[in-house]
């Protein structure tokens, strides 16, 4: 009896996602509209959408997941509690999942595809173990060349990666040399983000200018290229510094900020946030120069140090089979001594990213960074760099 309930829901869940008029809508007392399979008792539907997410658990089956969310707003209620984010499920489900720290027992492989035509890079979750895969679209970006800088834009939506997109999630953006970059967050990073008071800006009615997303762009990590001065052989030599996660993040019982939604749903919860077009917003520890302040608690990355293979005649890095083609593109990133007495977790890999083909790039990444930070800090690598080189 439950097998059918469920397996009538699924298909009705899906139905509901390409065609809302295919359930009798009923107004509640508040004004909104509810859909009739939201009286289904909660004790019931919490035991089918828990059998659901444990049968679908990988792409593309577990978009029933997705629909069974977009029913009404008790199924979304539920099914987000149920759902795990990805540092415990290993899971990648909803959009918001991309902003969420990955897996902290190994790394989730994912894969980057470049047009150089367009300019634009696509970010894809790996399905099977293999190189090969389709698999499931995450992010996309587009490079755009502005004067003394370089924006790349970032969106969840791959046909529109403009900054007034719904789908705009942040930006990277380059000095004039492609040696210092900075990550911007669309959306504050964590809850407790605070706008410096010597940031002065205007006040704006933000239900005018947009009733889901505030207007600015909040700086949430700084990365540096090396420069080779001598032009010394070997690859690139990279450090990042992440502000917006604190340093005791990656020891035993340290935690990572996680966002819980891609936009202010009540924008009561931040009545003093004011917002310019011209200034972006530090969160997190204070900023000081482009790589702030190394005592201010943020998490610094270094890629690690590789080594020379005689026979090959090059430097050489274990990438475990993710990686094909020797390129200074390649790096892996793990946590900098400067964060603290060396223990165990500053050999884990938090990033790794190669190429295997000629556009086609691996990136897999793990806990305490997200998929969002780390595809940003691997666009960073895609920009050419004479003086590091």
């Amino acid at each position: 009896m439950l097998r059918t309930i469920i397996q009538d829901l699924k298909s009705r869940s899906h139905r509901v996602v390409q065609d809302a008029s295919s359930m009798d809508p009923v107004v509640v007392s508040d004004g909104f509209t509810q859909s009739f399979w939201a009286h289904i008792p909660h004790e019931l539907l919490r035991e089918v959408l828990i059998r659901i997410e444990a049968s679908e658990d990988t792409w593309p089956q577990r978009k029933s997941v997705v629909a069974c969310a977009g029913v009404c707003r008790s199924w979304r209620h539920i099914t987000k509690e149920i759902v795990k984010i990805p540092q415990f499920s290993s899971k990648i489900t909803f959009p918001i999942s991309v902003k969420q720290p990955g897996p902290r027992e190994h790394l989730l492989q994912c894969f980057i595809k470049r047009n150089r035509s367009t300019q634009t890079y696509y970010l894809y979750l790996n399905l099977t173990s293999t190189l090969g895969d389709d698999g499931k679209f995450l992010l996309a970006a587009r490079k755009c060349r502005r004067p003394t800088c370089t924006d790349y834009m970032i969106s969840l939506d791959a046909d529109d990666m403009s900054k007034g997109s719904n789908a705009h999630v942040g930006k990277l953006r380059s000095n004039f040399l492609g040696t210092k970059f900075t990550i911007y967050d669309a959306q504050p990073p964590h809850a407790g983000a605070k706008i410096p008071k010597s940031h002065s800006t205007r006040l704006v009615n933000l239900k005018q200018v947009s009733p889901r997303v505030p207007t600015g762009h909040y700086s949430v990590a700084h990365i540096s290229y090396e420069l080779n001065v001598l032009g010394s052989r070997g690859p690139r030599r990279m450090d990042c510094v992440i502000d917006s996660i604190p340093s005791s993040a990656i020891e035993p019982g340290g935690v990572a900020p996680t966002q819980t939604e891609h936009s202010l749903k009540n924008i009561d919860m931040f009545p003093s946030l004011s917002f310019s077009r011209s200034k972006s917003i530090h969160v997190g520890n204070s900023v000081s120069g482009p790589l702030g302040d190394r005592n201010d608690g943020g998490l610094v990355l270094k890629n690690k140090a590789p080594r020379w293979h005689e026979q090959l005649q090059c430097w050489c890095l274990n990438f475990h089979g993710r990686v094909t083609i020797a390129s200074v593109k390649n790096f892996q990133l793990v946590a900098s001594p400067e964060n603290g007495p060396a223990g165990p977790e500053h050999d884990k890999i938090i990033l790794q990213f190669g190429k295997v083909g000629k556009d086609a790039f691996t990136m897999d990444y793990r806990y305490p960074i997200s998929a969002f930070q780390a595809f940003a800090i691997c666009l960073s690598s895609f920009d050419t760099k004479i003086a590091c080189e």
